[in-house]
Formats: C-alpha cells, sequence, structure tokens
C-alpha cells in the first residue's frame, strides 16, 4: 500500500511545471476527482474512531459527533462556486485582494500553519492509537528498547505522505484520495456483514439463519433507548438546540478553513465541478456515519462485557476490528485507516505549503522568484508542515486534548471573510481589529485573565456550578445490560485486586528498609539505596492510583440478570460554569478539601410511570477554587440575569457557542462603518470577478473578466439588491434546485439512519 502510493507521487512528479500544477493541479480536475478530494481531506482517521466511541457509550444518537457537519453541507452549494471564481492559489491571496493588505494574507498564512499542525498531529496521533491492537503488539522493539508502536508508526506514515505529496504535488495527492476514498468507503461497510453474522453465530439458533435476523438479534441485545437517533433527555449530550448551535459555529468557520480553497472547488475545472465536488464528497462522508455508528452498536452488543472497553471505550473501533476481522482483512482495515489519514494529510501539507510561498515568501521575500524556485520552496515546507504535526502528535499523543486546540481558531478569520464576501463596506481595520477581538477574548484572555487577577479563581460568583440532576429509570434488563453489569464487575473487581496487590507490594518494601535500618537487618550492599527507594515509591503511587479508581467506580455493582428490575440512574451536571479545568472544594485558608458532595433538593419530580427526577446542589456557604482557564462566553449571560445554574451540561455548552459566531460579525459590521472604506476600484474589480461565471478555457476566462470589469452595470444586474452595499447574487434556477435536493438529501441521511437503527425492531 505504502509502494503504491509513493510510486502515484513519482508518476505525478513529472507533470508539475509550475505553482498552479503544483497547488491547484492545473485546475482541471472533474467532478469525481473532487468527489474524493473532499471526501478523503474531510475525512480522517479520528472520524471512525470517534464515533464508535460515542455511540458505544450513548447509543445511535453519538453518531452526532460526527454528523453535526450535516446540515452544513446544503451551503457547500454556494461556497464552492466562490471558491473556483476566486481563482486564487490560496485563501491568503483572496484576504490580499479582498482588504488590499499583504500582511492581513501574512497573518492568515501563520494560522493556516498553526490550523494544520495542530490538526494533522491529531488524526496522526489516533492512527498511532488505533494501530496497536490492530496490530496485536503494543510495543515495537528497537535498539534493545520496548517502544510504544505508536511512536514508530507515525514518523513512518509522515514519511510517506511526505514522499508522494512533496513529489505530485496535488494531483498526486487527488489520485490518491481516488484510491483511500475508497478504502474508506470499504472500511465503512466492511464491518456490517461480518458483525451481524457474528450476531448470529452467537447469540441465534443452531438453525440457518440470515443477516436479517442479526438485525433482530441486535435489537434483542440492546435496550430500546440505543437506537434513538436524536438524544430526548434532559441527560443527553447531543439534544437538538446542541446540533443546531454546532452547525450554525461549523457554518460560520468551515469556510476559513486553508484547504477549502483546493479540495472545496478551486481546483476544479469548471464550477459545476467545483460544487458538485464538494457537496457529494461531503454527502459520502455522511453516509459512511451511519455505517460507523451501525458498527458500534454491533460492538456493544457482543462485546459490553469487555472491562477493556468498560474502562476506555475510545478502543471500540480497534476491539471491534481485532475480534471481528480475521487475517488479511485486518490488513486491510489498518491500510484504510491509513487511507483516511493520508487523504486529509496530502491536502493539508500542499495547502501549508503554498500559504508560505505565496504569502510569506513572494509577498514579502523574493517576489521575483522563478516558477521552478517557488515549486522548490513548497517542497520543502511541506516538509515542515507535516513534520511540525508528526513532532506535536509525539509529544502530545492526546486526540481529544489536540483536537480542542482546533475548535475555535477558525473564528478568527470568519466574520472577515463572510463579511467580506457579502458586504462592499467592510473594511481592512475593521478585519484587523476583529482578528484581533477574537485573538485577545477567545485565545489569549482566558489564559492570562487569571495570571493577572489570581481572586477571579475563588471569586464566590464566578465558582458556581449547575445543578446535578439524577434521573432514575425503572425498565427491564436486556442482555447488553447484563454483559455490561458483568464487565463493570470484572473491571471493579480487576481494579482492587491491583490496589490489595500494590498495597503488599509497598509493605515488603517497607519491610525490608527497616530491615536495613537495624544492624542486624539485611545487608545494604543487596539492594542500592535508589532502589529500595523507587520500589517503594512505584508501590505506593499504584496503589494511590488504584484507590483513585476505585473511589471513581464506586461501590461493587450487584450482578444482573435478563429481565431483571434495572434501575437505571444517570447523572448530569454539577460542572463548573466558568472553569474549563472543573472546581476544587478549599477552606476558609485556601487549602484543598476533600468529600464534600452536593445533597438533595426538594422531593424527587415524576417524570413518568417508571422515571423519577431528583436535584443535588453543593451545600450552602461551599468554597470554590476554578481550575484550568477561564469562560468568557458564559459570563454574558450571567450579566444579562440568567440563572446558569439551572441549565443543563449540554445547555451551557450550547450556550457558549453564539457569543463566538455572533459578537465577531458585530464587531466587524460595526467597525467597518468607523473606519476607512476600501479604494473603490479595487473593490469593482474584485466584487466584477466574483460574478464572473469561470470558463475551463483561460483564454475565454480572462476575456469574460476583463468585460465584466470594464462593465459595472452587468456587475449591478447580477446583484440581488442592486443599489445597495451588499454584494448578494441573484439566484439561479440552478441554485435553488439544488439546495432544495440538498437539504433534501441532509433529512435522506436522517431517514436512513433511523431506518437502519429500526431494522429487525
Amino acid at each position: 500500500y505504502f509502494l503504491i502510493m509513493a510510486g502515484i507521487g513519482v508518476v505525478a512528479m513529472k507533470l508539475v511545471k509550475a505553482q498552479e500544477d503544483y497547488f491547484m493541479g492545473g485546475r482541471s480536475f472533474g467532478k469525481i476527482m473532487q468527489t474524493f478530494a473532499a471526501f478523503g481531506a474531510g475525512t480522517g482517521s479520528s472520524d471512525p474512531v470517534n464515533t464508535g466511541r460515542t455511540t458505544f457509550t450513548s447509543g445511535m444518537s453519538g453518531m452526532w459527533s460526527v454528523m453535526y457537519w450535516l446540515f452544513v453541507t446544503p451551503f457547500y452549494w454556494f461556497t464552492g462556486v466562490w471558491y473556483r471564481r476566486m481563482r486564487h492559489l490560496t485563501l491568503g491571496d483572496w484576504f490580499v485582494e479582498r482588504y488590499q493588505s499583504k500582511a492581513l494574507g501574512a497573518a492568515y498564512a501563520v494560522f493556516g500553519l498553526g490550523f494544520f499542525m495542530v490538526y494533522g498531529s491529531m488524526m496522526f496521533s489516533a492512527i498511532g492509537k488505533v494501530a496497536a491492537p490492530l496490530v496485536g503488539t503494543g510495543v515495537y522493539r528497537l535498539g534493545g528498547q520496548d517502544i510504544p508502536i505508536e511512536y514508530v508508526l507515525v514518523p513512518v506514515i509522515g514519511v510517506v505522505v511526505l514522499l508522494y505529496g512533496i513529489l505530485g504535488g496535488l494531483r498526486a495527492a487527488y489520485w490518491t484520495d481516488l484510491v483511500q476514498g475508497m478504502c474508506i468507503i470499504l472500511l465503512s461497510v466492511m464491518f456490517g456483514p461480518f458483525g451481524l453474522n457474528k450476531l448470529v453465530e452467537t447469540f441465534g439458533d443452531p438453525q440457518p439463519q440470515t443477516m436479517m435476523d442479526g438485525f433482530k438479534i441486535l435489537h434483542q441485545q440492546l435496550p430500546p433507548e440505543q437506537f434513538d437517533v436524536v438524544g430526548a433527555t434532559s441527560s443527553s449530550e447531543f439534544p437538538w438546540y446542541r446540533i443546531a448551535a454546532i452547525v450554525l459555529i461549523n457554518l460560520a468557520g468551515i469556510v476559513v478553513q486553508p484547504h477549502f480553497i483546493a479540495t472545496g472547488g478551486g481546483s476544479a475545472k469548471t464550477e459545476t465541478n467545483a460544487r458538485v465536488g464538494l457537496v457529494v464528497g461531503n454527502f459520502l462522508k455522511r453516509f459512511c456515519t451511519v455505517g460507523w455508528a451501525l458498527t458500534a452498536l454491533i460492538a456493544l452488543a457482543l462485546y459490553a462485557d469487555s472491562p477493556e472497553l468498560a474502562a476506555d471505550p475510545d478502543k471500540t473501533w480497534g476491539v471491534a476490528s481485532k475480534e471481528l476481522l480475521g487475517p488479511g482483512w485486518t490488513g486491510l482495515m489498518l491500510a484504510c485507516l491509513l487511507a483516511a489519514l493520508m487523504s486529509s494529510a496530502d491536502a493539508y501539507m500542499i495547502v501549508g505549503s503554498g500559504l508560505v510561498v505565496r504569502n510569506i515568501y513572494a509577498a514579502y521575500i523574493n517576489p521575483n522568484a522563478s516558477e521552478k524556485e517557488y515549486v522548490s520552496i513548497a517542497r520543502l515546507t511541506g516538509v515542515m508542515v507535516v513534520g511540525g504535526a508528526v513532532v506535536i502528535s509525539l509529544f502530545m499523543m492526546d486526540v481529544f486534548a489536540q483536537l480542542q486546540l482546533t475548535w475555535i481558531v477558525t473564528v478568527l478569520f470568519a466574520a472577515p471573510f463572510w463579511v467580506g464576501i457579502l458586504w462592499r463596506r467592510a473594511t481592512t481595520g475593521a478585519a484587523w481589529l476583529t482578528v484581533t477581538y477574537c485573538a485577545v477574548v477567545f485565545l489569549l484572555a482566558p489564559w492570562l485573565a487569571p495570571e493577572f487577577f489570581p481572586a477571579l479563581r475563588t471569586n464566590p460568583t464566578l465558582t458556581a456550578s449547575n445543578d446535578v440532576t439524577e434521573t432514575t429509570a425503572i425498565r427491564k434488563a436486556a442482555p447488553s445490560d447484563v454483559s455490561r453489569r458483568r464487565a463493570a464487575i470484572k473491571l471493579w473487581d480487576d481494579t482492587q485486586a491491583q490496589a490489595l496487590e500494590a498495597a503488599a507490594a509497598a509493605g515488603k518494601w517497607q519491610e525490608l528498609l527497616q530491615k536495613l535500618a537495624t544492624p542486624e537487618g539485611a545487608s545494604p550492599s543487596d539492594l542500592p539505596p535508589s532502589k529500595q527507594l523507587s520500589g517503594l515509591q512505584q508501590s505506593l503511587a499504584k496503589f494511590a492510583q488504584a484507590q483513585a479508581a476505585l473511589e471513581k467506580l464506586g461501590g461493587r455493582p450487584s450482578p444482573l440478570q435478563v429481565g431483571d428490575e434495572l434501575k437505571e440512574v444517570t447523572r448530569t451536571g454539577g460542572e463548573s460554569i466558568f472553569w474549563t479545568g472543573g472546581l476544587q472544594a478549599i477552606d476558609a485558608e485556601g487549602n484543598p478539601l476533600e468529600g464534600i458532595s452536593p445533597v438533595p433538593v426538594g422531593d424527587p419530580r415524576k417524570l413518568s410511570e417508571t422515571a423519577t427526577e431528583q436535584t443535588f446542589r453543593y451545600p450552602e456557604g461551599t468554597k470554590f477554587r476554578g481550575r484550568g482557564h477561564f469562560n468568557f462566553d458564559l459570563l454574558l449571560y450571567q450579566l444579562c440575569g440568567l440563572d446558569l445554574t439551572r441549565q443543563s451540561n449540554a445547555m451551557l455548552a450550547t450556550l457558549s457557542l453564539p457569543p463566538k459566531v455572533i459578537m465577531p460579525f458585530l464587531v466587524m459590521i460595526l467597525l467597518s462603518f468607523l473606519t476607512k472604506p476600501n479604494e473603490p476600484e479595487a473593490l469593482n474589480r474584485y466584487y466584477a470577478k466574483m460574478k464572473t461565471p469561470v470558463s475551463p478555457d483561460p483564454d475565454e476566462d480572462r476575456d469574460r473578466l476583463a468585460e465584466m470589469v470594464a462593465n459595472p452595470e452587468l456587475v449591478k444586474q447580477r446583484k440581488l439588491f442592486p443599489n445597495s452595499n451588499l454584494e448578494i447574487e441573484k439566484f439561479t434556477l440552478t441554485d435553488i434546485i439544488g439546495f432544495i435536493l440538498c437539504v433534501a438529501t441532509c433529512f435522506g441521511v436522517i431517514y436512513l439512519a433511523v431506518l437502519v437503527a429500526g431494522l429487525g425492531a
């Protein structure tokens, strides 16, 4: 697989003559290549892994951990045309042209490099974590040392991506994306037949049965709540309002992800190819997500009693691959996961190198370099992008922490992009001030404010937490409930055994140290003092770790049988409202306190015949210290009088998103009225270009542009509001029909998820 990918790069290298060949593949791609480019760049190795984890823990509604982009997809029908009509090599070039500022383009280039390195590192870490159970060993022997296999695999993948990407540019990336896209689709459907047959073998009758019987057994093994596509309870992680808020912030930020100018349509031969490729490629991912969710449900039915998954649901995909797939198929699964990573990393590398060449090197260092020199610099900076991602991955190796670093970064340039596209009055000064505002409020202030004002951490108003809500529902235990209970009991027993073993080891070390301290004891030469102390410390550390794990698990669960009355207790809330790291109870002198727990408030409320709800709060007067970073987003609601302590975890997470979307746009629009307008001539030229349909013939395209620039009335005729500063283009029949079909497809994806969840019910 690695050799085939590298060979494609060698072949594509012969076609690279200039920057446009390297960064945009000569703008020669049709619908199929654009489709798989968008699909490959948008589907990473972490996507099936994340879907597997959240579906294993939350049921079918866990698919929204990846599916929340679904209702953003119809808007790609318009943005695909924008990227093609820009006629640029990077989005940094667009900021330079629209705001007449090389410096703004360079700032965007720095942002793009950081984004690619961190986002790419998350995918490298994901493949490293999943590869170990697939390969069958967690370590690799090198130079007499045991090295975790991910620390060997991640650099090797980086070298292969560099090889074909550096040689062949975007054309090589797209050719490999076509192969890798097929692998990802195969990955998405591979588990279905294997998993359903395994269900029949494990739980079915001895008589011959069909795959549909596997779906029936799936419903017999899992409780009905596991098949709900949208979470309906207050404790759900993905209620409808949170999904809506995530769609809003993703719509605002996705358009400024740097690779979108290439995979989003800028490299397409025509506008139709651009919009069809972007939309269809992303819908492919949404359909694949349904397959990933089904895989996790099958894994839950088969392996709910796995202590390994009970302790770490992140391993769902790896464990299912190891248990369900035989030799050869396991290797194919690993190749498919590698494809998901590499199809994203190659696009990030090439677009990142384009930002360096176009918006830093050509803009400030050597604007008169030859095309050959620009391509050479691009190849060197591609090493920096992938190398940086590999280094961050090796040092962090924490997928969730790396993902957190990318959540809000795109907000920096979102408002200048949207407002600049749609409103002529947007100014350079307002764009700079908006980027600065977002950087300070969303990135710097949460980190720096507690450092400069330590009293914030103990302020009673700012150390509030939301109420704890405990929902108790009584139902009949399904087979998967029994399996989960067995796994929980075994996990508790194993943890207790580890604690007892560590305590015994620590006791033996203490006895030895006491003997060594007496004249008639053992000889100190029998054991070096450093090893004595180290052994005791390690044993005590293991004991403390096991004790903490036991406390977190609570009391030992009681055994359960199918059909028994199962009291299902769901507890949510008790989260710090303003501090990302939670709260620590303290005494009057600021010393940490242990054992402070919320107490019941009032009587339980009856939700139905079988469910009740009880509210808990921390005792009045309990003092806390905030940990982590300060969350300014929710402070606005507090100042407006909203009682945040009565909101659920999902509602708090939802409320934190609108300020990140709305405030930058308000700042951008307000400051545009207060700052100097841009040059009318440059704006006329820019908006004329954005309203000129692209011709695949370069000469004809130049003639069309010249005609549109020379005739302002033609531009005015294309505007929806001709006598205003709004630059919204009139919608064509193709625009309207395409958008409606995209929205219908969104509901089609949801219907497919509901249909799959209902098979065999």
